[in-house]
């Protein structure tokens, strides 16, 4: 990113659906939006399954690669979400409505975009069958299908979201109810929650307790607030640099984590969560509290199980360094939807794109694959409405830090970029293809040294 935003706040690869507002009618035949006067086809050069994160900025460096016409997006709803900013919309710190933009609006121009859902994945004829058993063949193939909530894997859930007690910002839908809940709050408990499987933005869960912590003291609410953590982990966070810091912070604000904490089910009506003790197989604890903010478990897209392209966990089965898939040369993965062994952010999408650009590039060239992913992901962390951890980190869980100075001190710097730099940078740089990470910067900055 610019001098100015470096490194990408957490997001996902591609928007979520309503949870509780009821969809509209299904369409009974795809829809296709394209350059004025284009047809849609049954072929395409470049296959892109998603318009989130990964699939619009792919699309956009496709399209450069190969034109317009050869590329096309496959994606169902209406919208496209910067997700990073929720969890500031989730704090009162940003308003709701800058986080949205008509899918249209980001598909770039001349690219098809196919608004339908995948509904079947066949690599062995090199096609998918979206509804209404449409088939689309193609001669490369882009999987971002990013990951799914499942706040219905908690009993109580997601009916619980209509108590003003309940909130979640991982939802567009549930976000500002998190907001309304802290808002409310007036004494008792303020749990947080971490479910036991892999989640986009692994720091986002307790971004969101580090704001409400301070908006109790903004408020006067602290002395009659006991702030919860409870996390289905065994550390608060998988990098040790960054981990040590939070605990700093969690020590002196008075947090309170449990370890190894899973919600399972939701009481609305008695304002009770149940957790299960991952420690101690069919052991129970029940919580009271005065707000709750649910992070929903998380998995890979129906679409995805099962599938031919998918490893034993579901997740889309890619080479670690490459992008490219396991078996089917012609298919990429980016994003969430990958079984990558890293944290699932934007940060990571950015420079996995970039990796990806080349990939496919050598790959159309007859070439072996040369430019390599190092798992480069960032987590601003949030701390405070003026103050964050800037994490950046790769595969081997190591610090891999863009300033030549300690990101795991609290800087203001650090949220500035998040919340006023990287909202810009993401609509205007990477989405359009431009940014694949801070590699180079980091280069420079550190004169040349890793």
């Amino acid at each position: 990113m610019a001098a100015l935003g470096l490194t990408w706040s957490c997001g996902c690869t591609r928007p979520v659906a309503p949870l509780i507002k009821p969809r509209g009618p299904r369409m009974s035949l795809s829809r296709f939006h394209g350059a004025a006067g284009s047809a849609a086809k049954d072929y395409y050069e470049v296959l892109v399954l998603g318009g989130g994160t990964g699939g619009v900025t792919m699309s956009a460096r496709m399209k450069r690669k190969v034109g317009a016409p050869n590329v096309a997006v496959v994606e169902p709803q209406e919208h496209h979400y910067y997700q990073p900013l929720w969890t500031l919309v989730g704090a009162g710190a940003k308003p709701l409505a800058p986080s949205s933009r008509p899918t249209a609006s980001v598909i770039p121009s001349g690219v098809q975009w196919i608004q339908s859902s995948v509904q079947k994945l066949d690599p062995n004829q090199n096609c998918v069958y979206l509804e209404n058993n449409q088939k689309i063949s193609y001669k490369y193939l882009i999987v971002a299908l990013g990951l799914q909530l499942y706040f219905e894997k908690i009993k109580g859930l997601p009916e619980g979201f209509n108590s003003p007690k309940i909130g979640s910002n991982y939802s567009f839908h549930t976000v500002e109810k998190t907001w309304k809940a802290l808002q409310g709050f007036q004494e008792g408990n303020a749990i947080f929650t971490f479910p036991n499987t892999p989640v986009k933005c692994a720091g986002a869960p307790q971004k969101i307790m580090y704001l409400s912590e301070a908006y109790f003291r903004k408020t006067g609410k602290r002395p009659k607030a006991n702030i919860i953590f409870n996390t289905s982990l065994g550390v608060i966070f998988g990098v040790k640099k960054y981990a040590d810091a939070l605990l700093k912070i969690i020590q002196s604000r008075n947090i309170t984590v449990n370890y190894k904490r899973s919600l399972i089910e939701v009481r609305a009506d008695r304002q009770e969560a149940v957790f299960e003790n991952l420690d101690k197989a069919g052991e129970t604890e029940v919580f009271q509290y005065e707000m709750l903010h649910v992070t929903p478990p998380m998995g890979p897209p129906a679409v995805l199980l099962n599938s031919l392209l998918a490893d034993a966990a579901g997740w889309l089965d890619v080479d670690k360094e490459t992008l490219q898939h396991t078996k089917y040369p012609n298919v990429f993965g980016i994003g969430d939807c990958t079984n990558l062994p890293t944290s699932k952010t934007a940060a990571a999408i950015a420079a996995q794109s970039g990796v990806l650009d080349k990939t496919i590039s050598s790959i159309m060239k007859g070439k072996t694959p040369s430019k390599k992913y190092d798992g480069y992901t960032s987590c601003p962390l949030v701390t405070n409405y003026n103050r964050a951890i800037l994490a950046e980190f790769d595969y081997k869980a190591q610090p891999l830090e863009t300033f030549p100075f300690d990101q795991s001190k609290e800087r203001w710097t650090s949220f500035h970029m998040k919340a006023n730099m990287m909202p810009s940078l993401y609509w205007y740089g990477l989405l359009k293809g431009y940014w694949g990470g801070p590699a180079p910067i980091r280069k420079l900055l550190h004169l040349g040294l890793k």
